[in-house]
């Protein structure tokens, strides 16, 4: 069984007996450079760098499509993907880490979807709930198991354009309309999942409080900071998700892709 690991740096060494086996897979929306590692006898892992190698894109750059369809193309059962996020709920504190049931879209020049019309047929997908009840709860266990702690099993992922940060005003509306945590890559990424039947979650790093949260002002410097000190732990909790993660019947799995 494969699974999909879409990260940025610092996670695709979270297994150190062997180096990874680079692969480009090639796809009608562009070719996409992925990593498989043996987790087990079971399991592979196809680790994709979100942001390419030294994160170099973007993330309104970033070809989503080619992404997912490069880990729909190799076979992956699920994808599991993680987010550096701003926190815009004073329950959801730098550190903690957020397990996404929902998504509020605020992204304007990406493509969002493969239904595109070019086949003469217009396709619509559900999307009531959008990330996979099934890998959020091996999650949750996972967590507590690897790291001993309760996640955020729950929240609302707002995606913004980017690359700037966003303005106290917008994060002021965004809480209004019920967002958590705000970020600039989880959409269109977990629509493409949907739309392949790939079961898809997402965990979420906090690396810092959303503008007009607190006085201070939002720099990359403490998103750093932040991610680094949790790297060990994510790469522990993504270790011990993938050792429970089966290849079970899911209604995440009834795309058109």
């Amino acid at each position: 069984m494969r699974i999909g690991l879409i990260a940025g740096s610092g996670v695709e060494d979270i297994y150190d007996r062997e180096e990874p086996r680079e692969e480009t897979v090639s796809t009608e929306y562009g070719e996409v450079p992925v990593y498989l590692l043996q987790a087990d006898e079971q399991r592979e892992v196809v680790f994709l760098p979100r942001h390419g190698k030294g994160h170099s894109i973007p993330p309104h750059r970033i070809n989503y499509r080619a992404n997912i369809r490069a880990l729909a193309d190799l076979d992956c059962a699920c994808v599991l993907s993680t987010n550096a996020v701003g926190s815009m709920n004073e329950q959801m504190k730098p550190g903690d880490l957020v397990v996404c049931d929902q998504f509020l879209d605020f992204t304007k020049q990406r493509p969002l979807t493969f239904f595109d019309g070019e086949d003469g047929e217009v396709r619509h997908v559900d999307m009531s709930a959008p990330y996979c009840a099934r890998l959020r709860g091996i999650m949750g266990d996972a967590c507590r198991a690897a790291l001993g702690e309760e996640l955020h099993s729950a929240g609302t992922y707002v995606c913004a354009e980017g690359p700037r940060f966003e303005t106290s005003a917008e994060i002021a509306m965004y809480r209004q309309l019920g967002g958590d945590v705000v970020g600039m890559t989880g959409v269109p990424e977990v629509v493409l999942a949907r739309e392949a039947g790939l079961c898809y979650a997402t965990v979420c790093v906090v690396s810092n409080w959303a503008a007009g949260i607190t006085d201070g002002a939002v720099t990359h410097g403490e998103v750093i900071e932040i991610m680094a000190q949790r790297e060990g732990d994510l790469q522990c909790l993504l270790r011990e998700t993938i050792s429970r993660v089966t290849q079970d019947d899911c209604d995440c799995q009834a795309g058109f892709v």
